[in-house]
């Protein structure tokens, strides 16, 4: 047959069976676009800073940017030292530390939980109160004067019996004194903790509703973070993955999946000189979590140390290698979010996260562009390590490792183009694998 021939092309089903099957799966269909939506693609933060609730000020995000300042003037006053300390490359020394330094001046902290459960305990309810009506004032003031964080809110006590009637109050009284000074902020954030039965997720859906239905808001505005701190959150009873039926339980409002370092290895006793986010009990937890929430639109977040970088300088440099050998673990994980505990950990959470994002993106950048312009190369990428790729330039821009400027120039792409890389139409997905 010559090669300008046309093919004959021949069939044998009747259309009928096409439609047939399309509206036997027509409910799968559905089901798949409730359940797995996909990455609601708005910026995740890279850590979250909790603060107790009596020690949480006007001043909060401020002054921790100028401890951690403090921090690096003194054990790591220039480039070569801090990237000395990190073994970071030559090549990386001054650009990390001069990004490190301008996100400290600039937004120190990226997410704040005001802390009303472990870090803040029981207190005469009166005393919490006046907390929590502070911590909204606080929040709505910093919201309306351009000095918040992008992200802030609360983590409030959990639903369990002794603590449910204080925590449900204090976030009555959190959300209550935001509506009276001027609305919800966009950055809210609501932080569930020690959660061990889906139905405590439903009881927290339920209120958050009740509330919206109070003050006349859109249904669906407020959601929350689930934190698993417990074993029964990743394993039930009958040998399910909890986790998995809570993010159905929060009915559409789960944002995140916050891993509890401490308390989930305290709960599978792990001594308390093991307890890290690297122990093999920790990995299995966040496996379980990262698979229930792929697709669903929640995010996974690492856990935290609780080595502080403080006292003499040799001291401080081992927790602060410490810190980012953690940190580049979770970001190859892909848990792209954990927690900081102390001022003296944002200059290597921020070290970390600039490394890790300006290591690969020139070949990401390259990759992504042979991919829109068709060209080929080494590697043959498909639509889903496009949207990878380009959800990986979108999370350096977000945080401050890249400039909008220099993945253009490498990618010969804008800001819209990598937004709609990552986020594709389900069949894009799977039309190629």
């Amino acid at each position: 047959m010559g090669q300008g021939q046309q093919e004959k092309v021949a069939t044998s089903l009747a259309g009928a069976v096409s439609e047939e099957i399309s509206a036997s799966l027509a409910p799968v269909d559905a089901e798949l676009e409730r359940r797995y939506p996909g990455d609601p693609g708005t910026r995740q933060p890279v850590h979250t800073v909790y603060v107790p609730g009596d020690a949480f000020a006007a001043d909060t995000v401020r002054s921790w940017g100028d401890r951690a300042l403090a921090a690096l003037d003194e054990h790591a006053p220039d480039a070569a030292a801090f990237a000395a300390v990190l073994g970071l490359s030559e090549e990386l020394a001054e650009p990390v530390h001069a990004r490190v330094r301008a996100k400290l001046e600039r937004e120190p902290i990226e997410d704040l939980r005001v802390d009303f459960e472990d870090g803040y305990g029981n207190r005469p309810d009166a005393e919490e109160d006046e907390a929590a009506a502070r911590a909204a004032r606080i929040i709505a003031e910093a919201y309306a004067e351009r000095t918040a964080a992008p992200y802030m809110g609360i983590r409030m006590k959990c639903m369990e019996a002794p603590v449910r009637a204080r925590g449900i109050r204090t976030l009555d009284i959190f959300l209550t004194g935001l509506m009276e000074a001027g609305g919800l902020p966009g950055g809210l954030v609501l932080t569930l903790p020690k959660v061990t039965y889906a139905e405590q997720v439903t009881a927290m859906a339920r209120l958050l509703d009740a509330f919206e239905k109070t003050h006349g808001l859109e249904p669906g505005r407020i959601g929350f973070e689930i934190q698993i701190e417990t074993s029964q959150s990743i394993l039930a009873a009958d040998g399910t993955a909890t986790v998995a039926r809570m993010i159905q339980a929060a009915e559409g409002r789960a944002t995140g999946l916050h891993y509890g370092t401490f308390d989930y290895s305290a709960c599978l006793g792990v001594s308390a000189a093991h307890q890290a986010s690297d122990h093999p009990a920790a990995d299995h937890a966040k496996a379980v979590m990262q698979v229930a929430a792929a697709g669903t639109g929640v995010r996974v977040s690492d856990g935290s140390t609780n080595v502080l970088p403080v006292g003499p300088t040799a001291k401080v440099h081992d927790a602060w290698r410490l810190h980012y050998g953690l940190t580049r673990r979770a970001l190859a994980r892909a848990y792209y979010q954990g927690w900081d505990m102390h001022p003296g950990h944002i200059p290597t959470r921020y070290a970390a996260v600039f490394a890790f994002y300006r290591e690969g993106f020139e070949q990401a950048a390259a990759r992504l562009s042979r991919y829109a312009n068709r060209t080929g190369g080494d590697v043959m990428d498909e639509p889903a390590t496009a949207k990878a790729l380009s959800g990986y330039l979108l999370r350096g821009l977000d945080c401050g490792a890249l400039d909008i400027g220099e993945v253009a120039r490498l990618a010969g792409l804008t800001r819209a183009d990598l937004e709609s890389f990552a986020a594709p139409r389900r069949g894009d997905l799977t039309a190629s694998a």
